[in-house]
C-alpha cells in the first residue's frame, strides 16, 4: 500500500469513529467559546524575533500586537500607531503610540518600549539590519512618541514594520526586549489580542491562548495584520497533530474546529463530508525552497550548488506537496511571486529541468570530493517530508554521498542556525517554504538576500544579489524596480541563494459551525466565530 492510499485509508477509518482517540478537554474551557485549532506543525520555542519558523509568527500574531500591519492589498497601515511624520527630507521620523495599549501582565505600552523591541528586531531581520546602518538614532521622546533618525531616506520604512514575514517587529515589555537578540527569550507577555498560556502548553501536544479583555482593537474593519483585531472567542486552543490521517479524522468528528494545512490527498474525502468546508489559504501560494549551507562543504563550491539546480525536476517537487491536481502548482525559474508585478525568469531557463546527465557531469567537473552532505529532513511537516523524500534521491542519482537526517521541524528551526562542521553538528541542507505574501519583493524577503553572516540561514555571499537588491530599494519607479528584480533574480539563480523547488498553492479546511476565517499568509482568529 503506498503513502497516498494509507493515508486515505486511515483518514476515513477515522471519520467512522475508527480511530483518532477523542481529545483531553480542560475542564476550565468547558463554558467557554474554545477554537480548536490544528497548526501546520510544532510549537517548538517560542521567541518570534529568534527565530524564522512561520509556526512561531503565526502564534506571535495573536500575542504580541505591531506597530503597523500589512493588509490584504500588501500595503503597511496603523496598529499600535496613532500617527508618524516624516522631515521633509525624509531623515527622520516621530511616531506617536495610540492611547490605551496595554501588556497582558497589566502595564502601559510606552515608548522606550517600542524602542528596546525595535533594537532587538533590526539584530535579527535582514531588512531591519539595512535599518541600523544607516540609523542615526532610535529614542524615545516621551512615554507615548519616539524618533527615529536616519542617514539616508528609507522609504520602505512602514512596509519593514508591518510585514508579514519573519521576524516581525513585535513589541514587547523593555524588560523582554533586552534578552540578546541570539537567546530565546522565556516570559510571554506581549500587548496584542490573546494572552500565551504558558502553565498549559506541553510542545509536541498543545498550547492555549486566552483572550485579553483589556485589548482595545483599532476601529478599522480587519484586514490581514491591519485593522481592528475584534475576538470573537474565549480560547483557542491548538492541538498538534502531525499524523494527517489522525488530524482529518479529528475534523471530521467534530474534535477540532480547524485544520491549517490538509494535505491535497484528503481534500476530496474531507469535501465529502456536509459539516467541513476546504478552500485556498491564500491565493498568493508558497515557494517550495532547497536550501544549501554556502559555509561549508560540498556546498561552498557554486558550481556544485549549480549542479543541484540543473538536476533537480520541479515537477517530481511539487507532484510529492500537491499530489496530481496541476491548478495547484506550477514551475518556478526564480525566486518571487507569479502573477504579481516583480515577477521574473531572468536567468532561470535551465533551472528545475531534471537534467541528471548534465548535473552528474557538472558535478564531476566541480571537483566533488565525495563528502557526506547532511541533509536534515522535518519527517512532521508534511510539505518538508515530501520535498526531503525527492532530494535524498535527487542527490543520489548525481553522485552525492548523502546523509539523511530524519527529524522534526522543531529541531530543524535550532539546527539550522548553527554554523558549526559537520563532525560537530552541522548541516548541509534543509527544506522550507516561504508564503508567497512574503516573497512579493526583497524588502519582506530574507530568504533572497546573499549578505554573509547577516543573511539567512546558509549565509549566502554574492555581491550582484546584493547589488540588484540595493538598486530595487533605490528605484526611483515601477519600471525601475522591475529592472533591478531581473538582475536579481538572475544573480540569485546564478551563485544559487538557495533553489526553488517550484510554487504551489495550499488547503486550509475548518466546520462549517466556525465564520470569519480569511484567505491570507497566516491564520487570522481575529473576526473568527464559533456557533
Amino acid at each position: 500500500m503506498d503513502r497516498r492510499t494509507f493515508l486515505k485509508t486511515s483518514a476515513a477509518l477515522g471519520a467512522a469513529g475508527l480511530a483518532a482517540p477523542r481529545l483531553a478537554t480542560p475542564a476550565l474551557a468547558q463554558n467557554a467559546k474554545v477554537l480548536r485549532f490544528v497548526p501546520q506543525s510544532n510549537l517548538a520555542n517560542f521567541d518570534p524575533v529568534w527565530g524564522t519558523q512561520y509556526v512561531v509568527r503565526n502564534a506571535g500574531a495573536m500575542v504580541w500586537d505591531m506597530l503597523y500591519g500589512v493588509d490584504a492589498n500588501l500595503k503597511p497601515q496603523r496598529q499600535m500607531v496613532g500617527s508618524e511624520e516624516m522631515s521633509p527630507d525624509g531623515l527622520t521620523w516621530t511616531f506617536k503610540l495610540r492611547p490605551g495599549l496595554k501588556f497582558h501582565d497589566g502595564e502601559p505600552v510606552l515608548a522606550k518600549d517600542v524602542v528596546a523591541s525595535l533594537n532587538r528586531w533590526m539584530a535579527r531581520d535582514p531588512i531591519g539590519v539595512m535599518i541600523k546602518a544607516i540609523q542615526d538614532e532610535l529614542a524615545a521622546v516621551d512615554d507615548t512618541a519616539f524618533r527615529w533618525r536616519l542617514r539616508k531616506p528609507f522609504p520602505k520604512l512602514l512596509f519593514a514594520l508591518g510585514k508579514t514575514n519573519v521576524p516581525g517587529a513585535f513589541i514587547m515589555p523593555e524588560r523582554i526586549a533586552k534578552t540578546d537578540p541570539f537567546t530565546q527569550i522565556t516570559e510571554y507577555v506581549g500587548s496584542g489580542p490573546m494572552k500565551f498560556l504558558k502553565n498549559e502548553w506541553v510542545p509536541g501536544a498543545r498550547a492555549a491562548f486566552e483572550t485579553f479583555k483589556d485589548y482595545k482593537p483599532r476601529d478599522e474593519p480587519a484586514s490581514w495584520l491591519a485593522g481592528g483585531k475584534r475576538m470573537l472567542i474565549d480560547r483557542v486552543e491548538w492541538v498538534i497533530m502531525p499524523d494527517a490521517a489522525t488530524a482529518s479524522a479529528a475534523l471530521q468528528n467534530g474534535e477540532v474546529d480547524w485544520w491549517e494545512n490538509p494535505i491535497p490527498d484528503l481534500v476530496p474525502l474531507l469535501r465529502k463530508n456536509k459539516d467541513i468546508r476546504v478552500d485556498i489559504a491564500d491565493p498568493l501560494g508558497n515557494v517550495g525552497s532547497f536550501r544549501m549551507n554556502h559555509l561549508l562543504p560540498p556546498f561552498d563550491n557554486p558550481k556544485i550548488r549549480q549542479a543541484v539546480l540543473v538536476g533537480m525536476n520541479q515537477e517530481d517537487y511539487m507532484r510529492a506537496i500537491v499530489g496530481d491536481d496541476e491548478a495547484l502548482w506550477k514551475p518556478l525559474p526564480g525566486f518571487f511571486t507569479p502573477g504579481t508585478p516583480l515577477y521574473s525568469e531572468a536567468g532561470g531557463a535551465k533551472v528545475g529541468k531534471g537534467d541528471i546527465e548534465t548535473a552528474k557531469k557538472m558535478l564531476k567537473e566541480a571537483g566533488y570530493k565525495g563528502e557526506k552532505v547532511v541533509c536534515v529532513v522535518a519527517q512532521d511537516q508534511p510539505i518538508t517530508k515530501a520535498q526531503g523524500d525527492i532530494t535524498a534521491d535527487l542527490l543520489k542519482q548525481i553522485g552525492f554521498n548523502v546523509d539523511f537526517v530524519a527529524t522534526d521541524w522543531g529541531t530543524v528551526g535550532t539546527r539550522r542556525a548553527s554554523k558549526a562542521p559537520i563532525a560537530q553538528g552541522g548541516w548541509n541542507m534543509f527544506h522550507t517554504w516561504h508564503a508567497g505574501a512574503d516573497a512579493i519583493n526583497p524588502a519582506g524577503y530574507p530568504a533572497v538576500r546573499a549578505n554573509g553572516d547577516k543573511a539567512w540561514f546558509g549565509w549566502p555571499t554574492i555581491p550582484a544579489v546584493e547589488s540588484g537588491i540595493a538598486e530595487w530599494f533605490d528605484a526611483p519607479d515601477e519600471a525601475s524596480e522591475k529592472v533591478a528584480i531581473d538582475k536579481t533574480n538572475a544573480a540569485a539563480l546564478d551563485g544559487v541563494v538557495y533553489a526553488p523547488t517550484g510554487f504551489f498553492l495550499g488547503y486550509q479546511a475548518w466546520r462549517k459551525n466556525v465564520e470569519g476565517i480569511v484567505k491570507g499568509p497566516l491564520p487570522f482568529v481575529w473576526g473568527v466565530s464559533k456557533a
